[in-house]
């Protein structure tokens, strides 16, 4: 066990089992200190490497990560403090780990529930091997202007309150993390505030004693008076009643056990601490105080006057001049974190992203301001989920089947066409599942698959100035462009695209109206009269049908379906649909474990 002062304004620790809010404090408590140097060298994650981004005061710095112990002792060599955050489950073993690097002089232990037999071996350990154990169940401990474990004294505004920012002349010890938090308000009330506080943690077994930090204390020359905090249950005090008898303690000690109401109970009480549970007479608060006090440490009637033996003992202390008065200061600023102050009203922030078709922050997730669980209770399917959150409203039934019939028509159109192509040849390459999707759906543009938009927008616009069907295939002519929706590779006027014939069936017999499509036949009409191969292709149906179903339900407006046409959602559809296809193009060449395709060189005209 250390005989003299554990940490120091340049004591640098190692931070086990990443914990943004306590790293963030000791970082706070840094700069508040006027430190140069972060507390914080370097953080183990085990399994994980890279960064983690915090705030150095105004300042975001980047604390490396480590997956191992061994690693991040490599890396910062000068860290002797061993922060350890693990579970119950892996505490003793990484702390076991940590205390068997040579770097590492102290380590605290925060988790709750270590078993007994592993933590007498922690300390087994550590004592023969001269290294500290603080924990397990511990908040940590802290030197005021110099070093905080983790969560220690709470929030900066406790840690302003209490003058933790500055060294004192009080040394501190408890069993009590969060009667720590009490007794450091206390000291800085009625003395001139903490040197170092340690709360050992109310474990049966601690890995170091309060006589172990007393003792500690007497040797450190800039504490002048000694503050104890003990329970009932465990025989700990009595280490330190020993050491008081012998002599080994020439500062004053002001001690109180907590737990004297126990006795107001007719059976035996466990409190909070796992130590906290009286085994006998001796174990009791009422013994222990007694021993204290017979043993020559100062100790009230009551927990209500200890601040005020605290008040008297610094008092004749600073009386006899063995205490100099400490220079006050003003500590800097911490900078407030921005959602902490756009909560508290101080600020605001403009959002960077605007969504209004989904909204994740309630109970469950809403489509349009549709909760998920009505659209499974009403049996929503695709296609009104897709009306929500593209059309951002419920659309009729018969508009949504046929979205979903659009869907189903789309999917496939065979190994042959240039999208099914890529994604075939790409996974033979091995390439994962996005990466041939990706590359088929590259495929879809103006030549493939890309034409329902601009054939919405050419047919509406021709329809809407009253062109005939003469006017309108002569005026793209006249331009070079071909009229997008009109032409097939394979089919014929005697032999039509079935997918054509069963979206129009749907449409008359649903539609309240189909103007733009008879608009289109009548297109379809006129071409075929100059080739028997410009028969409407599924594009064109799709486009004219699409434009009908924004019209004929009286839900748009004129302006919202040009920018519907605009923005492309009509493509949007088809990509949708033809994903399908593509995801099933790329099972099915993995399922067959297809090779590395290699175009035959006999398909291709090598020329000059």
């Amino acid at each position: 066990m250390a005989t003299g002062q554990l940490f120091s304004r340049t004591t640098q620790a190692l931070f086990y089992n990443y914990k943004q809010l306590p790293i963030q404090r000791m970082l706070d408590f840094d700069f508040l200190c006027g430190r140069e140097t972060p507390s914080v060298a370097g953080i183990i994650n085990p399994g994980a490497e890279g960064f983690q981004k915090l705030f150095f005061g105004q300042e975001e710095i980047a604390i490396p990560v480590h997956s191992t112990v061994e690693a991040a002792c490599a890396a910062h060599p000068t860290a002797d403090v061993f922060i350890n955050f693990a579970s119950y489950r892996s505490a003793a073993a990484s702390s076991n780990l940590a205390l068997k690097q040579p770097t590492i002089r102290v380590v605290a232990i925060i988790a709750e529930g270590v078993p007994e037999s592993d933590t007498k071996e922690l300390i087994a350990y550590a004592r023969s091997n001269n290294k500290v154990v603080i924990g397990p169940a511990t908040v940590g401990g802290i030197q005021a202007g110099a070093f905080k474990i983790g969560d220690t004294a709470g929030t900066i505004d406790n840690i302003i309150q209490c003058k933790l920012y500055r060294p004192g002349s009080v040394g501190f010890v408890s069993k009590s993390g969060g009667m720590s938090n009490e007794l450091y308000n206390t000291i800085a009330r009625v003395t001139d505030g903490l040197y170092e506080g340690i709360a050992i943690g109310g474990d049966v077994f601690p890995g170091s004693t309060l006589s172990d930090h007393v003792l500690r204390f007497n040797n450190i020359p800039q504490i002048k008076m000694i503050v104890v905090l003990g329970e009932l249950g465990g025989r700990d005090e009595y280490s330190l009643v020993e050491a008081l008898k012998a002599g080994k303690i020439n500062k004053p000690v002001c001690a109180w056990v907590s737990g004297t109401c126990a006795r107001l109970f007719k059976s035996e009480v466990q409190f909070g601490h796992a130590g906290a549970k009286s085994g006998g007479e001796m174990e009791s608060a009422q013994a222990k105080n007694q021993a204290l006090m017979d043993a020559g440490a100062i100790v009230p009637t009551s927990y209500e006057s200890f601040e005020a033996s605290i008040k008297e003992t610094f008092a004749k202390l600073a009386e006899e001049g063995k205490i100099s008065p400490v220079k006050e200061i003003t500590p800097p600023q911490i900078p407030e974190d921005l959602n902490s102050a756009i909560k508290s009203g101080k600020v605001r922030a403009p959002t960077h992203i605007i969504s209004t078709i989904s909204d994740d922050r309630g109970e469950e997730p809403c489509y349009a301001g549709v909760p998920m669980s009505s659209i499974i209770e009403k049996g929503m399917g695709v296609g009104d989920v897709i009306s929500l959150l593209w059309f951002k409203r419920s659309l009729p039934r018969y508009c949504t089947q046929f979205i979903e019939i659009c869907i189903m028509l789309c999917a496939d159109h065979g190994p042959c066409v240039s999208g099914a192509h890529n994604t075939i040849v790409t996974a033979r390459a091995g390439k994962d599942l996005v990466s041939s999707l990706v590359s088929g759906l590259l495929t879809i543009g103006p030549r493939f698959g890309g034409a329902v938009d601009d054939a919405a927008r050419y047919f509406k616009d021709a329809y809407d100035r009253k062109l005939s069907p003469y006017e309108f295939v002569e005026s793209m002519k006249k331009k070079g462009i071909r009229v997008p929706g009109i032409g097939h590779r394979i089919k014929r006027g005697d032999n039509r695209d079935k997918r054509v014939e069963l979206l129009q069936l749907f449409a008359r017999t649903n539609f309240p109206s189909t103007k733009y499509m008879e608009y289109a036949v009548e297109v379809e009409t006129y071409t075929l009269s100059k080739a028997n191969n410009l028969v409407m292709n599924v594009d064109g149906a799709i486009g004219t049908l699409f434009l009908d179903l924004l019209a004929g339900s009286g839900l748009f407006t004129k302006q919202e379906i040009d920018e519907i046409v605009n923005i492309g959602y009509l493509n949007g559809l088809f990509v949708l649909a033809r994903s399908i296809g593509l995801i099933g193009h790329t099972f099915d060449q993995k399922r067959l474990k297809q090779p590395l395709y290699r175009h035959p060189w006999e398909d291709v005209l090598y020329t000059k």
